[in-house]
């Protein structure tokens, strides 16, 4: 993995040298989302009871059930695009390793119930911050989508 991040930075380099137009590039491959919590470095998923889906760190992706199936997504369904990730409570899952955390689905929505909360968590970054720093796009301003636009940060519970 590091390997290639190393050569998309190496290519990325490369070409802007060749370029004259001035461009910003985030490059985010498994890295946790600023509304992570701090203290996790090694882990793969976080289930977010409230919503009951899940969050796959490496592929920046939500999974959810929907219509009979779990379905992996950029962003939220629609029903949930309100949702604060920054202030929602985020079970790190470190003892799960694989592609399919919702197969322990039944349990963890036993022992993870709509509003639990755990021990405190801080969040690696914050709303604030990635707001100001996205303020010209106008999408942003309007669904003001936390980070990568995965949900947003409106709505308290």
């Amino acid at each position: 993995m590091k390997t290639l991040k190393l050569i998309i930075a190496g290519f990325l380099l490369f070409m802007s040298s060749n370029s004259q137009a001035q461009v910003a590039v985030n490059v985010n491959i498994g890295t946790p989302p600023a509304w992570g919590p701090v203290g996790y470095s090694n882990v793969e998923f976080y289930y977010l009871p409230d919503i009951e889906c899940y969050f796959d760190i490496h592929l920046s992706q939500f999974i959810y059930f929907n219509n009979g199936r779990w379905v992996r997504a950029k962003y939220l369904p629609r029903p949930y695009r309100n949702y604060d990730l920054y202030n929602g409570y985020k079970v790190v899952l470190t003892d799960y390793h694989g592609k399919t955390p919702y197969k322990y689905f039944k349990t963890h929505k036993v022992k993870y119930y709509k509003g639990y909360k755990g021990k405190p968590q801080k969040t690696i970054g914050n709303r604030q911050d990635y707001y100001h720093s996205n303020k010209n796009h106008k999408s942003d301003k309007k669904q003001h989508h936390g980070n990568n636009g995965h949900g947003n940060g409106n709505k308290k519970h």
